[in-house]
């Protein structure tokens, strides 16, 4: 049951992050993996550096799109928050279902904390995916997307990063030219 489990998250490599594709028009956009693994680096680093639970940052960063390995980026103009969060956690729960009980129940704590932005490690976790998210935008924008084009993403991220640290870290990413 595990290998399945395995199988269910290496599939985040071939989920394209339908956003870039619906609003950008890229072609070949990142993966909902690749998106995962630079979250991961982020986190793991600043955690590390604020002195946070970077363990606990870290899991829930690998878990926090794992639904997506099933139901695909579903984007927030697709459908309603309430029926995405209940796609995510049906699909959620099937794919952890296939792991023994003695991580499978802190796993699913760690994706109810993340899902219901109850901890301060899942509100940093969300403000990492909307840095992240920042980040790609102007990787893509230094690949010929317009300031105009990923504007759109860079507020967003603005809008959701409160951290400090966070903060000073977005500044740098959209002030580079």
């Amino acid at each position: 049951m595990i290998l399945d489990f395995l199988k269910d998250s290496a599939n985040l490599k071939t989920i394209s992050r339908q956003g870039w594709i619906d609003k950008l028009s890229i072609k070949n956009p990142e993966s909902v993996a690749d998106h995962s693994y630079s979250m991961a680096i982020m986190a793991m680093i600043i955690s590390d550096l604020e002195n946070y639970d970077s363990e606990k940052i870290l899991k829930m960063t690998l878990l926090h799109d794992l639904a997506e390995s099933k139901i695909g980026d579903i984007t927030p103009e697709e459908m309603t928050p309430e029926n995405k969060i209940k796609i995510e956690n049906k699909s959620f729960n099937e794919i952890i279902n296939q792991l023994p009980e003695s991580i499978k129940s802190q796993y699913l704590e760690i994706w109810q904390e993340y899902q219901n932005n109850s901890s301060k490690e899942s509100l940093f976790v969300h403000q990492i995916d909307k840095l992240e998210m920042a980040l790609q935008a102007k990787i893509y924008q230094k690949n010929g997307k317009t300031i105009e084009d990923i504007e759109p993403f860079l507020e967003s991220a603005k809008g959701s990063i409160t951290d400090k640290k966070l903060k000073e870290l977005f500044t740098k990413i959209i002030e580079e030219k």
